[in-house]
């Protein structure tokens, strides 16, 4: 039995719920997720909570138990609470801002980057520098932060570009210098 797979989702009262055809819809405050069920797994939905359950001990179903209870509590949480993901730039002239539903980035380039952002993501710019991905959908946050952060990854030497607010940038010594 999988450690993650056994435990039980629990979902509030203004979720939403609805599984037919292997297709789970989720449905909450913030929004509307949907996603396709493996078919060795099978949801046992409560009032209160949702119980994930493999038909079988084949591999497939048993790899597929702990990834299925995730993404559907992924789902749940989202709805509800929502995700966001925070960038910081740094460097001299590097900033962001948010002009209609397109991130402009200037990030050292001859030209400025633009962003189109996608649907069910949110963006906020804090300062120029700060950069915060908002959403409900967690695999699309990410998805979304982590094109950003493509642009223009930090380097290890000054820490230039554009990084994550948790990451830490491992630095390297530059130059010696002949003598």
């Amino acid at each position: 039995m999988s450690r993650i797979g056994k435990l039980p989702i629990d979902i509030s009262k203004d979720v939403k719920l609805a599984f037919s055809d292997s297709i789970l819809s989720v449905q909450g405050p913030l929004g509307k997720l949907s996603r396709r069920i493996m078919p060795c797994v099978n949801l046992e939905i409560t009032d209160s909570c949702i119980i994930v359950m493999r038909n079988d001990e084949s591999g497939t179903a048993r790899s597929a138990h702990g990834l299925t209870r995730t993404l559907v509590s992924n789902m749940v949480n989202g709805v509800t609470k929502g995700f966001q993901k925070s960038l910081e730039i740094n460097g001299v002239g590097y900033r962001a801002e948010v002009k209609g539903s397109e991130l402009v980035l200037s990030l050292g380039y001859s030209h400025p980057v633009v962003f189109t952002i996608p649907a069910g993501v949110t963006i906020e710019v804090d300062k120029l520098t700060k950069v915060v991905v908002k959403g409900f959908d967690k695999e699309l946050v990410g998805e979304t932060a982590a094109k950003i952060r493509s642009f223009r990854p930090p380097e290890p030497y000054k820490g230039k570009g554009v990084k994550y607010a948790d990451e830490t940038i491992l630095r390297k010594a530059g130059k010696t210098g002949k003598k």
